[in-house]
């Protein structure tokens, strides 16, 4: 009976251990909370590979905006995106290689199968910067992690995106040719230059001669559009 009682009370620490890794009120009360997928102020779409990389693996949002993350896994394996402080991704990425068959459903994250795409909705209410990686064992450790920056709405974001005019829509290579303004959030000045989409889709929604609003952000030492609008 004692040993019993000893494996009973060693069974509820690691339950306890591994629900205060996942718990829903400590990550909401952190940096925000989980979205409402009937209100999101806008969709932004990362892609996980293999490479254990993130694309963009820096995402610029406002104070109180919701954000759809739309997720593609074009890997082989299981990928995941996860948000928290670097605190609690290193010991919930421990955690994962101590029991690698947990599974976990929270809403600050989301676990895609390999060719699968998933979401994940959230609102974020604080600035400053939020992390995110795939905590499958071994991933962080490999360097497959990102950061969201928050900024006091009207600094940049959807609501302040950089005015451009397109000159060349290269699909094949994926790039895009535009003249634009100041990008206030790189400090860099206007000019015309040809950018790297974060996906091909968005080339489907503009031709030479439009004139448009689109977000840019430094992803592995490129400079990437990540959303383009034809502007009204």
């Amino acid at each position: 009976m004692k040993h019993l009682k000893h494996l009973i009370a060693g069974g509820l620490l690691i339950v306890g251990s591994v629900a205060q890794a996942h718990g829903h009120d400590e990550h909401a009360a952190a940096f925000g909370l989980p979205g409402d997928p009937q209100n999101v102020s806008r969709t932004v779409e990362i892609t996980m590979s293999d490479a254990m990389r993130f694309n963009p693996a820096s995402v610029s949002v406002q104070r109180n905006e919701t954000i759809r993350f739309v997720l593609k896994n074009e890997g082989q394996l299981r990928h995941e995106m996860v948000l928290g402080t670097i605190k609690e991704l290193k010991e919930h990425a421990a955690l994962m290689i101590k029991f690698p068959a947990m599974e976990h459903s929270d809403p600050n994250q989301a676990s895609v199968l390999p060719g699968q795409t998933g979401e994940l909705v959230w609102k974020f209410t604080k600035t400053g910067s939020v992390d995110f990686a795939c905590l499958q064992p071994g991933h962080y450790d490999a360097g497959m992690k990102g950061q969201v920056v928050v900024a006091q709405a009207g600094k940049f974001g959807a609501a302040d995106m950089t005015d451009g005019e397109v000159r060349k829509v290269d699909r094949e290579t994926k790039k895009i040719t535009m003249k634009h303004g100041d990008i206030k959030n790189l400090g860099m000045p206007g000019m015309t230059m040809v950018f790297p989409v974060s996906d091909p889709a968005l080339l489907d929604r503009v031709k030479p001669g439009d004139k448009v609003k689109f977000t840019a952000e430094m992803n592995g030492g490129a400079i990437v559009v990540t959303d383009i609008q034809v502007a009204p």
